[in-house]
């Protein structure tokens, strides 16, 4: 199994990336996990609590699930990742079954600060892209699919997201094999990283 490791900061532009990537291979090729859905469930604080929560910060991942999920798929083993709801901040009764396949891509901005994840990574990208369109695209997605208003947005992007993006996110560029600037528009650097995949495979 190839293990590809997807990180960058939030609105960095990971998930068009990881699309991109996925529309060049059929279905049973590749298998996805997302770290959005191994935060931890947090059911014993309120609402309001859940939602103050530094979703930025690699405490808020339980990386121990998410690294044994990881050494099943290796084993040939499927598994139960969890369904996270990030309007209610919580794991939900479902979950999503995901087979091992040839190639798996684990995606999140948190995914390289863990020593212990990094270390079963064959290949490791950071998706890089300027501050300011991270944020507008932040605020796009906090408004229609996270519940959040303006204000809500802003103020978690200055007191959360900025300061753990430089602390935590960002100097894990250091431990990529690879940098796609421009994220998802960067088309080139898609095909490249594509192009080494499959080259990659045939000596699997």
């Amino acid at each position: 199994m190839l293990i590809i490791g997807i990180a960058g900061g939030t609105g960095s532009g990971k998930t068009t990336v990881v699309q991109k990537i996925i529309e060049q291979f059929s279905e049973n090729e590749v298998a996805l996990l997302s770290q959005d859905s191994y935060y931890f469930d947090n059911g014993h604080l309120s609402l309001k609590e859940r939602r103050a929560k530094n979703f930025d910060h690699p405490d808020s991942v339980e990386f121990d699930l998410l690294i044994d999920h990881i050494k099943k798929l290796i084993n040939g083993e499927a598994v139960e990742e969890p369904v996270y709801s990030f309007i209610s901040c919580l794991r939900q009764p479902e979950t999503r079954r995901v087979e091992p396949r040839e190639v798996l891509i684990v995606e999140g901005i948190l995914c390289l600060t863990n020593k212990n994840l990094r270390d079963l990574m064959d290949i490791k990208v950071y998706v890089d892209c300027d501050s300011d369109l991270r944020l507008s695209r932040v605020i796009r997605r906090d408004l229609n699919e996270r519940g959040r208003n303006v204000n809500q947005v802003l103020d978690r992007y200055e007191k959360t997201v900025r300061p753990s993006h430089l602390q935590f996110i960002e100097p894990t560029k250091r431990f990529a094999d690879i940098i796609i600037p421009q994220g998802g528009m960067n088309q080139v650097a898609i095909n490249i990283l594509t192009n080494h995949i499959n080259h990659t495979l045939k000596f699997l």
